[in-house]
């Protein structure tokens, strides 16, 4: 049986370990040995307790495995995803750090190893989605609004952090890159505001992030954004913080003591963001693709509403993003995806076998796209 070594094991990461452990052997690793109990209390799953900012630790747990799975905060992303590559090993990695990752491609190449990087909900199966009809049609615009909220909505946020509230804060600071006209420009996060009305859920907040990621450098369309969703009211709190100085990266020193704000921030919002065992969350997002195809006028869109699972008690982020983390994983451990060097997920959509494969994979467990064509 193949081994897959599990590098965090956070909320999706445990999520990705249960889903990969009924077909492969799996051992989670993480530093947090109350996250590990949660997976040896049920399930057949080998757990390590170790420290993954150590990169000789890395190169040691993974060292027999057939594939490695990324699910670290993004601060410790790329430095992990460079010491699995040099180990030889191939990667499937949600991490989201802020570095390039393409920038680790001919390192991947010459250590003749596959990384899948940014594999998740979004970036990730919007990305496959662009990559699948950008083969097929002439793509004039794309758009992806996605988000994640709890149903119940409690001020003053509004909102809790399915994953590292330090990861959702840099969405908050880290400039959104769009392609407009055929041109990259750069504007603010939480900027260009806009209210949008959901079937599912009502009214709600999009803004923008710099979530389209590789594709700014991978597929040349005249248009292209990425906004996240929130509900109305939290964009107003997170710009005043950002503006008063709570979301800056640079220390500053109170009684002798040097601090960051941002993570002086996250460690005081993390009780506040934290979800409650078994509280009720969703996943929504909107995905637009226009151009010609075959020289006729053509849109597709996709739209996902994915619900906390209460028959597993898998939150929807945790569904949405490892599913297609593990499908992806699993192209790789049956062979069906091999291209070397670093592959952003729009890769994996130019095959129609690939994308059929991630689509199917996530409707089996209950994350269904669903598509229709103008």
């Amino acid at each position: 049986m193949k081994k897959v070594i599990i590098l965090g094991a956070g909320m999706v990461g445990r999520a990705m370990a249960i889903d990969l452990s009924k077909s492969y052997s799996v051992t989670s690793v993480d530093i947090n040995k109350k996250n590990l109990d949660l997976l040896t209390e049920e399930y057949s799953i080998n757990t390590v307790e170790a420290n993954l900012s150590d990169s000789k630790i890395i190169e040691e747990v993974i060292a027999d495995a057939d594939l490695i799975v990324g699910a670290v905060p993004g601060f410790m992303g790329f430095k992990m995803v460079q010491t699995v590559i040099n180990s030889g090993k191939n990667i499937v990695d949600i991490s989201f750090f802020p570095e390039d990752p393409l920038s680790l491609n001919e390192l991947a190449i010459k250590n003749n190893v596959i990384a899948i990087v940014d594999c998740g909900v979004a970036p990730g199966m919007d990305n496959i989605i662009l990559g699948f009809h950008n083969e097929r049609m002439n793509v004039e615009n794309f758009v992806c609004m996605v988000g994640g909220l709890p149903f119940t909505r409690t001020l003053p946020f509004q909102y809790k952090a399915p994953f590292s509230p330090i990861d959702v804060l840099e969405e908050y600071i880290r400039p959104s890159r769009i392609v407009e006209n055929g041109k990259m420009v750069v504007r603010p996060a939480l900027s260009e505001p806009e209210l949008i009305e959901f079937d599912q859920i009502g009214t709600l907040e999009a803004f923008n992030t710099d979530g389209l990621r590789s594709l700014v450098n991978t597929i040349k369309i005249p248009n292209m954004k990425e906004k996240t969703l929130r509900y109305p009211g939290h964009i107003d709190i997170m710009r005043n913080m950002r503006d008063m100085g709570f979301l800056s990266k640079n220390e500053i020193e109170i009684n002798g003591n040097k601090i960051s704000p941002i993570e002086l921030t996250a460690h005081l919002l993390f009780p506040q963001w934290s979800y409650l065992p078994g509280e009720k969350e969703f996943t929504l997002m909107h995905v637009i693709v226009e151009g010609f195809e075959n020289g006729v006028k053509r849109k597709y869109t996709y739209d996902l509403f994915d619900q906390y699972d209460t028959a597993s008690n898998t939150s929807s982020m945790a569904r949405t993003t490892g599913y297609t983390c593990t499908a992806a994983a699993t192209l790789v451990l049956q062979g069906l995806y091999s291209e070397k060097g670093v592959s952003p997920p729009e890769f994996i959509g130019r095959s129609e076998n690939c994308y059929g494969f991630m689509m199917n994979y996530l409707k089996e467990r209950g994350v269904i796209y669903k598509m229709n064509m103008f």
